[in-house]
């Protein structure tokens, strides 16, 4: 299942993502949106936000739209990965959504997030 998956996926990060890097850039933004985006609830939590909204431009979401559904899901796992890793809690159930941007101001791509309690 996992190769199948990024069999699928392969095509997408060497279209959005330098191969050149170490750590893909969508994944990284991902990583650092969820970190500078944490609210201290406590000693003991640390709430992070829980809906990811990755804006592409409007060719390149057209040419990766069959690989929407794989891609959110992993993007998805890799944040609660992170979230794991950093000891964050969510509010509600983690989702990343992608989606064309409205206008032709991004780049590569751009990344929103938002705490959205379930």
């Amino acid at each position: 299942m996992e190769k199948a998956l990024e069999k699928l996926t392969d095509p997408l990060w060497e279209r959005l993502l330098p191969a050149q890097r170490d750590q893909p850039e969508v994944l990284a933004e991902l990583r650092q949106t969820c970190d500078d985006n944490t609210i201290i609830v406590d000693r003991q939590r640390v709430l992070a936000p829980n809906i990811y909204t990755l804006e592409l431009p409007t060719t390149a979401h057209r040419r990766l739209a069959k690989y929407k559904a794989q891609m959110q899901r992993q993007l998805g796992a890799q944040v609660c990965r992170h979230a794991a890793e950093q000891g964050y809690t969510f509010p509600g159930p983690v989702s990343v959504h992608v989606h064309a941007a409205p206008d032709d101001t991004v780049g590569l791509f751009r990344l929103h997030s938002a705490v959205n309690p379930s």
